[in-house]
């Protein structure tokens, strides 16, 4: 069975928004928020937690 749909909120967005990174970052945790079905404030969680576990493991091995 289906969720719902959920209508999108408009947010307060950063002063800085007319940055095309900063509104295809805006337009990215909209997209997350919507597919999940969570807060926008739960999808910065998820990114801060994923970036925390990349820091945990180095990008690449060498074999000396």
């Amino acid at each position: 069975m289906r969720r719902p749909r959920k209508k999108l909120v408009s947010q307060h967005l950063p002063p800085d928004i007319s940055h095309p990174k900063v509104l295809e970052l805006q337009t990215a945790k909209a997209l997350l928020a919507e597919t999940f079905g969570i807060s926008i404030l739960e999808v910065e969680e998820m990114i801060l937690l994923r970036c925390e576990e990349r820091d945990m493991w180095p990008e690449s091995f060498s074999m000396e």
